[in-house]
């Protein structure tokens, strides 16, 4: 069965892909996943993936951006995992796409951070953060897990970017942390979570999300308000089983015959409606309802009366 990030990334890689946004979404791929070899003084690139439709993607993204066709090679795993592997190799025009992506510098260096074309355009923003998602993103099941939706990064600063581009564009109110071989920029807000994915392009797994997240939520405040419910009705058995005792104890002692006329009344009210809570207990007084507060001072003087009475 497949996952709820699964099914996300299948949307996305679904999504129309625009010639002027391609080369922002192929930047974060490249630069998240992108492998740089040099063989018999020539570059080439490597991105690989154990999914079809994301490297479908990278594929038709390089395509659109530059014109150019890079191989697509499927092999087999032959560990624990028996899953194709995609391997999407780019040999020709390497180094002049790399610089133009800005992700070689002319000193044969690679750059780590966003570029500022992309930092400064919110259509760029959007795109890279579908390529950075799709890359190394996941995102938990609303129905079954908690909220939690993050993306891997190898480079701090990298990170930092991704983290201004969420908080800077759309106010996520994205967080980020170090892990052992890496950090990851990171939503726990299951509202941002659904802003997030609307913003990348993942629309019906959005509708999906909210529906799922409304659910839930319902279903927990049902919850919450059955178990306000039984605590109540544990309180009112408990304090209606304490003023029974109270009661019988009188009863023994002196009989109820002689004590004064309310107290009475009430005493017996009880005794014969043990499962009414002291609200529905005041509406039954037979000579007129009265408020809860006064048959909780009645029962309260019968409390009193049952404790002098206890050492007799």
């Amino acid at each position: 069965m497949a996952s709820y990030a699964s099914k996300v990334k299948k949307e996305l890689t679904s999504l129309t892909i625009h010639p002027e946004h391609a080369k922002a979404e192929l930047a974060a791929f490249l630069r998240m996943n992108g492998v740089l070899n040099f063989h018999d003084h020539r570059y080439s690139l490597d991105i690989t993936t154990e999914n079809p439709a994301i490297a479908r993607r990278i594929f038709s993204l390089i395509k659109t951006a530059y014109q150019v066709e890079p191989l697509l090679i499927v092999s087999r795993k032959m560990k624990l995992k028996k899953n194709n592997q995609y391997l999407v190799r780019l040999q020709n025009h390497v180094h002049e796409i790399l610089t133009n992506l800005e992700i070689l510098a002319t000193d044969l260096g690679i750059i780590t951070r966003v570029p500022p074309r992309i930092t400064s355009s919110r259509e760029g923003a959007m795109s890279y953060l579908r390529g950075a998602f799709l890359a190394s993103g996941s995102v938990n099941n609303p129905e079954t897990s908690r909220y939690h939706l993050e993306i891997y990064s190898a480079y701090e600063d990298h990170n930092n970017d991704l983290l201004e581009l969420m908080n800077h564009y759309f106010h996520l109110n994205a967080k980020t942390t170090k892990r052992r071989r890496g950090f990851i920029v990171y939503l726990k807000e299951a509202e941002k979570i659904g802003d997030f994915l609307h913003i990348v392009g993942a629309f019906n797994a959005m509708l999906s999300f909210e529906d799922l997240r409304i659910m839930r939520d319902m279903r927990n405040s049902v919850n919450r308000l059955v178990n306000c419910d039984t605590a109540n009705l544990k309180k009112t058995a408990t304090a209606a089983a304490k003023q029974v005792e109270d009661i019988e104890l009188i009863e023994r002692k002196i009989g109820l015959e002689n004590i004064p006329e309310k107290l009475q009344t009430i005493a017996r009210l009880r005794l014969a409606n043990p499962e009414l809570s002291l609200k529905e207990l005041a509406q039954q007084i037979p000579d007129g309802p009265i408020s809860k507060s006064g048959a909780n001072h009645r029962l309260k003087k019968l409390h009193d009366l049952a404790q002098s009475l206890q050492d007799w």
